[in-house]
């Protein structure tokens, strides 16, 4: 999230936009990533349990994703049109789960949404803190397709650095004690 940890707010929903897929995008995202017959040739996708063709779970994510970093960056820019500075996000340490649970076939359009569900500061990363999010995609019959449940750190605004840890980092940049603690961890 591209805000400051102690400024997000808990359930706060993030609409991310509307994406229609259609065959040929499809067919191309398959053939280069997930290349299975039921997602890259419609007639052999007729004699399969899905009864046509389908977009590969990876595209839902993937799309999702995109649209989840253009919202992040759309973010960003409202903030700084305001005068403020917007916050850090950092990477993802993993997803806890995740679920396809009704295929996307061409023609269907995709609502994606983000919840931040939870959030706590960083056990192991001093400065940052943990946002629990969940992401769902839900098609134009309000049918649940995808949802996970992602982990992202997010830098803390008010973060002060212990002076314990101010004075350990120091000496870890002495040249004869530095090699000496590192060695220690």
């Amino acid at each position: 999230m591209t805000r400051w940890f102690e400024d997000i707010i808990l359930g706060e929903v993030f609409a991310l936009g509307d994406h229609t897929f259609d065959a040929d995008e499809i067919v191309r995202f398959a053939t280069l990533y997930d290349p299975q017959y039921f997602h890259v040739d419609a007639e052999a996708a007729k004699q399969s349990h899905f009864g046509g063709l389908v977009a590969s779970g990876w595209h839902t994510v993937s799309v999702g994703h995109r649209m989840m970093v253009d919202t992040l960056f759309a973010e960003e820019a409202r903030l700084r049109g305001l005068g403020q500075e917007p916050g850090v996000s950092g990477p993802s340490p993993g997803v806890n789960s995740m679920d396809f649970k009704v295929p996307v076939r061409p023609g269907d359009t995709v609502s994606y949404e983000l919840v931040v569900t939870d959030k706590r500061a960083s056990n192991s990363i001093h400065g940052w803190g943990l946002l629990f999010n969940k992401i769902t995609a839900v098609n134009q019959r309000g049918e649940l397709v995808y949802r996970a449940d992602l982990v992202g750190f997010s830098k803390r605004r008010d973060y002060k650095m212990p002076l314990k840890l101010k004075v350990l980092l120091a000496l870890t940049k002495l040249p004869l004690i530095g090699p000496l603690l590192k060695r220690g961890t």
